[in-house]
């Protein structure tokens, strides 16, 4: 999970947090400029056109959310999460079931829908660099885990979640149509060869500013925040060499007081042009087939769902079945 709060703090945080009033929800996500972005795609239009103002909360946390629908005081409306915990969370009974006489779900990627959950946005895992701090940038996985050819400090995603197990195996020479099920320990004893050299980060904003400083000027990094690196002027280079692709979902919490609201947000975020909006500011790719005429050819022709020849997908359900399993592995490695 992303992070891991006491119960006990989260039943007293929500405990004194104010449900949302009929005129507003809540909606949380990763923060940094992919939630800036979210904002003026779909909530600021969605509160134009319903009058319900959405109230922005975040970074998102699994371990909060589920003490929310424990407690039975949930606070979130709509929350961004990642592909595989959504898959997870409706499997255990912490989501609402998506209403799809409100959603319209006929032109969303059906890859990234499922009764709990409709995909929020298509990123892959890149390797990016900070090419005004280094002599050269790696271009493979296998280069990234090269501390002779590339040395300094690295940085890769602090949580357990699809990515960089797949990159560890990716760079030890493991095929991509062999990646699952997941050789953990060959993944970890690859990862022990520059565990001394990660910097991890636990969201997106701080992968950036971990780049932009050059404390890691190279890593595994979502596709999205290259391009808001390159946008803030810094010279900036992208390896797409075996992306790793996935998405990210929009649930409602189980309990949400505002489902109505939630439906109706969801609804909005996911049509065409709110999905075209978002992946012009972001780089991330629409989950909405009708997005893509919405969009110039130079800007679709950035996004992952263009760099098909050279993606490794990551996969949702195994991850969901085992995120657990893993997890406990994952973490016990860390703290090594």
């Amino acid at each position: 999970m992303k992070t891991t709060f006491a119960f006990a703090a989260v039943a007293a945080f929500v405990a004194v947090s104010a449900p949302a009033h009929a005129d507003n929800m809540v909606f949380s996500s990763w923060g940094g400029t992919t939630q800036d972005a979210q904002k003026a795609a779909w909530a600021s239009p969605f509160t134009e056109k319903t009058g319900i103002t959405v109230v922005q909360d975040g970074p998102t946390d699994y371990g909060k959310l589920k003490a929310m629908v424990e407690a039975g005081q949930v606070t979130w409306d709509v929350v961004d999460v990642e592909g595989d915990y959504a898959a997870q969370a409706g499997k255990n009974g912490q989501l609402e079931k998506l209403d799809f006489s409100v959603i319209d779900k006929s032109k969303l990627d059906p890859r990234f829908v499922t009764d709990y959950s409709v995909g929020s946005f298509y990123y892959s895992f890149v390797i990016g660099c900070n090419a005004d701090a280094v002599s050269a940038c790696p271009k493979t996985w296998a280069d990234l885990f090269d501390t002779a050819k590339f040395p300094g400090k690295r940085t890769f995603y602090k949580w357990s979640a699809p990515g960089v197990i797949e990159a560890a195996l990716l760079a030890d020479g493991v095929a991509a149509d062999k990646l699952y099920p997941l050789d953990l320990d060959r993944a970890f004893k690859k990862l022990d060869t520059i565990k001394s050299d990660i910097v991890w980060w636990s969201g997106g904003a701080q992968s950036q500013q971990l780049l932009a400083s050059a404390e890691a000027p190279f890593g595994s990094v979502w596709n999205g925040r290259m391009t808001a690196l390159a946008a803030s002027g810094i010279k900036t280079e992208t390896s797409w060499e075996q992306n790793i692709t996935a998405a990210d979902s929009l649930v409602v919490p189980k309990g949400s007081p505002n489902v109505e609201a939630a439906m109706k947000f969801i609804a909005m975020a996911t049509s065409a042009e709110p999905q075209a909006a978002l992946a012009k500011a972001t780089g991330y790719a629409p989950i909405n087939f009708d997005s893509a005429k919405l969009m110039d050819p130079e800007t679709a022709k950035t996004l992952p769902d263009q760099q098909t020849a050279r993606q490794v997908n990551a996969d949702m359900n195994y991850w969901a079945d085992n995120r657990d399993a893993i997890g406990e592995k994952w973490y016990a490695w860390q703290a090594k």
